[in-house]
């Protein structure tokens, strides 16, 4: 409290009454801890079959086609493909259905005091909030999101939303709550400003050969071309990539129990896709639902 009045202003005696009012959340903490299991069972199977489905597909097919002309105004401002924050915007809240019930100050606070291995970014997360609230005329504890503090139709994360959120109705404020057309154009400029390439390649299928386990150990940013991954037994299965071999990649595993490991080439715009949730499971659940919701768009309507 005395941190965030020396800082920025803010009345100690206000900020204490608030903070008198939120109590560490059990809820909260074992959510937010990893999972205890092991690595092998990771299962991009069971990871795609929550979010690549007839469900969250026939619902991405609505909110594109009443959306459509601002997802289109948005692309042509960020360059960032409709389907791709329309695919976000499902995978995070399955478009705006979910956006979670936990009080955010209290998540946050719980997270930054009684989380030791990421209280560091939840302190702050946490001034990013207070200051947000300030900056929007709201009260902090009324605002609700997920469990680590997300908030909104896209779950910004209260600094992703002091630096990336945009007014994009045109209302002079900024509502990631209420307003569709502010959450398309916020999470079309999050990737834009994260490096979103227009009209590049996002990931293709790969061929492997020998033991790829050190080039996915290398982690998820492109970092070897097409020509140097080739040298190692790993080869683009499509020919719009293929020939492009100072192309940077990274080879991504898709691991399920019981089935073979699929292998794919992630490129920058994938990469960027990891800075929303930095998971090559998430990012791949993106691109593919983005996918399906393009065919689906394309598929012929019967009448």
């Amino acid at each position: 409290m005395a941190y965030m009045h020396e800082r920025h202003g803010f009345d100690v005696s206000h900020l204490a009454r608030q903070f008198t009012a939120v109590r560490p959340n059990a809820i909260v903490l074992r959510a937010i801890r990893p999972p205890a299991v092991p690595e092998k069972q990771r299962s991009w199977q069971r990871y795609r079959e929550r979010f690549i489905n007839a469900r969250r597909v026939e619902g991405g097919r609505r909110f594109w086609l009443e959306h459509g002309a601002t997802l289109q105004r948005a692309q042509a401002i960020y360059g960032v493909p409709p389907e791709i924050v329309v695919a976000i915007i499902g995978v995070e809240t399955e478009y705006g259905r979910n956006m979670g019930s936990f009080g955010v100050f209290e998540a946050l606070a719980t997270l930054a005091f009684s989380y030791p291995p990421r209280a560091e970014f939840f302190r702050g997360e946490l001034e990013q909030f207070l200051l947000l609230a300030r900056e929007s005329g709201v009260n902090p504890l009324e605002l609700k999101g997920s469990y680590a503090g997300a908030m909104g139709i896209p779950q910004f994360m209260p600094g992703s939303h002091r630096r990336f959120a945009v007014d994009f109705d045109g209302d002079d404020r900024i509502d990631l709550r209420h307003s569709v057309s502010d959450a398309i154009g916020s999470v079309a400029r999050f990737l834009q400003q994260h490096g979103w390439q227009a009209g590049a390649p996002i990931a293709v299928p790969a061929s492997v050969s020998g033991d790829p386990s050190p080039l996915v150990a290398a982690g998820i940013k492109p970092a070897l071309s097409l020509g140097q991954l080739a040298t190692q037994g790993v080869v683009a299965d499509d020919t719009l990539v293929s020939g492009d071999v100072d192309r940077l990649a990274a080879l991504i595993d898709l691991v399920s129990p019981g089935a073979p490991t699929g292998y794919w080439l992630g490129f920058d715009n994938f990469y960027v896709i990891t800075r929303y949730n930095r998971s090559s499971f998430y990012a791949m659940a993106v691109f593919q639902l983005a996918e399906a919701l393009r065919d689906e768009r394309r598929r012929p309507t019967v009448r």
